[in-house]
């Protein structure tokens, strides 16, 4: 589980054989809009890379158009290339990174949680899911 093959088998030749490699992936970038509660995001099942930041930035800067805007992130390596800060001083968005190790200011990981542990249930007990 979660590699890609397995240990070693015995026999004459040496074979790898493929396994089950874990769950699927399926990433969401989101953002929380504190006033309206409204929720953007972006979504792949790969990994979530600058290039998904930029297309998340350029998705809110649509939506405020001509409004000063200031994003609060986390210290995740892929929001602080040079690449997402330069689209962000040209769509006018101002990006402030909360210190790290600091979970309870950033207010999407509150949302996570709740959508974690609601899916969390529903998968132990799915005739309760409704």
């Amino acid at each position: 589980m979660g590699c890609d093959y397995l240990g070693q088998i015995w026999c004459q030749t040496r074979r790898f054989i493929k396994t089950f490699s874990g769950r699927p992936l399926y990433n969401v970038l989101s953002r929380l809009d504190l006033a309206s509660k409204k929720l953007t995001t972006v979504t792949n099942d790969t990994y979530i890379t600058a290039t998904e930041v930029c297309e998340l930035n350029k998705k809110i800067a649509a939506e405020y158009v001509g409004q000063l805007v200031y994003l609060t992130l986390n210290n995740a390596r892929y929001q602080k290339y040079k690449l997402v800060q330069e689209l962000a001083d040209q769509l006018g968005l101002i990006l402030v990174y909360i210190p790290p190790y600091s979970p309870n200011l950033n207010l999407i990981e509150r949302l996570w949680k709740n959508v974690k542990s609601k899916l969390r249930s529903k998968r132990k007990n799915p005739l309760k899911a409704k």
